[in-house]
């Protein structure tokens, strides 16, 4: 006669389980954070007509500023986050003030769609105050994110 099986005579044996590395996972978060901020930007360039022109393009420079500072996101993940939302913040004051200059080749790029996405086409003071709206847009949503990832200290273990 057979024994019946039970629990502890069964032998599970353990497959190994591929678990990404956190800064892979980070990485892989901001660029799907990037292409998302581009794709949103691009809809309210090509889409957001009934904005206004003026609420279209200071919520263009916005997003801009978010994508900056995801991008900094997926190539410096364990940066931290205030040096990343300066550096970001620096990338999009230096690119606004770089309109000021003018040389063929610059004119050249700014004139195609791209170029012109990517460099701007004309200083606007009015960027800056966006840029800093859309860089402390993703700082603060990122804390947010975090913030609510963190167990507190009091929490009961898991089991």
């Amino acid at each position: 006669m057979a024994k019946p099986i039970t629990r502890d005579a069964l032998t599970i044996v353990d497959t190994p389980t591929y678990r990404m590395p956190p800064s892979v996972r980070a990485r892989a978060t901001y660029l799907a954070l990037t292409l998302g901020t581009i794709a949103l930007g691009l809809a309210v360039h090509t889409s957001g007509a009934v904005l206004g022109a003026a609420t279209r393009d200071v919520l263009g420079d916005a997003l801009w500023a978010v994508m900056i500072t995801w991008a900094l996101g997926t190539l410096v993940p364990d940066a931290r986050l205030p040096a990343r939302g300066a550096v970001a913040l620096a990338i999009c004051y230096g690119v606004e003030v770089s309109q000021l200059v003018h040389s063929p080749v610059l004119d050249a790029m700014r004139a195609t769609n791209a170029g012109r996405l990517m460099l701007g086409s004309g200083f606007d003071p009015r960027d800056l105050v966006a840029y800093s709206a859309g860089v402390l847009a993703a700082i603060l949503a990122e804390r947010l994110v975090r913030s609510r990832r963190t167990v507190p200290a009091t929490a009961p273990p898991a089991r």
